[in-house]
């Protein structure tokens, strides 16, 4: 359980700051998790609705962020990039255990830059690059031997660990945030909230009930 070391001016935790920008705020707990989370600090929880407004929800690892947005990495052909396509509309939440911290973020998506995209698909492993190439994300496969069979097809058409094209169908998804929750556990449920919500390329805060 967190311990309360003082307050900010809006009478919360020391840990929320007096800080304007939440992308700001943001980078410090996110650094705070890095410290003490066992496995994926930067796992997050990301839901998306699709044309016909059926939700859905599924982990994906946080892999850029920037004051722009929060990026992830995806088949464009899957469930999530489907329903992105149609209704780019997105939220995430992170949820760190270990501080008894979370943080929602929900805005608009839109698709990185493919000199972004290269960068990044550069820097994963070799059998990751292949696997983008083989899996058909979210489609049905007759068994998991088809599935290891494409992986052996593209590694034979791309046996050069140095030289794997980037899929034209695998790319990333900026998430614009328009508002930023962050929150903290405090016993007998007297949890604390600060929002920051974007009104005309602005911040503003405001605390919530738990």
């Amino acid at each position: 359980m967190n311990k309360k070391s003082g307050q900010n001016s809006l009478g919360l935790d020391a840990c929320f700051e007096d800080e304007p920008n939440p992308i700001v705020l943001f980078k410090k707990w996110f650094a705070v998790a890095e410290k003490s989370e066992i496995n994926d600090p930067n796992a997050l929880s990301l839901a998306t609705s699709s044309s016909s407004g059926v939700p859905s929800v599924r982990m994906v690892l946080l892999k850029g962020l920037s004051e722009k947005g929060f990026v992830f990495y995806t088949n464009f052909n899957s469930s999530k990039g489907s329903d992105l396509k149609h209704n780019p509309k997105a939220s995430m939440c992170f949820h760190w255990k270990s501080l008894r911290r979370q943080i929602r973020v929900t805005g608009k998506a839109e698709v990185v830059t493919d000199q972004e995209a290269d960068q990044y698909y550069k820097s994963r492993a070799y059998g990751s690059r292949i696997g983008a190439w083989a899996s058909s994300q979210s489609q049905v496969m007759k068994n998991r031997n088809e599935f290891l069979e494409k992986i052996k097809q593209f590694e034979n058409k791309y046996p050069d660990q140095k030289n794997v094209p980037r899929p034209p169908h695998w790319s990333g998804w900026r998430i614009e945030p328009e508002n930023i929750e962050f929150w903290l556990e405090i016993k007998n449920r007297v949890h604390e909230r600060l929002n920051y919500k974007k009104q005309d390329g602005n911040w503003y805060r405001e605390i919530l009930y738990p």
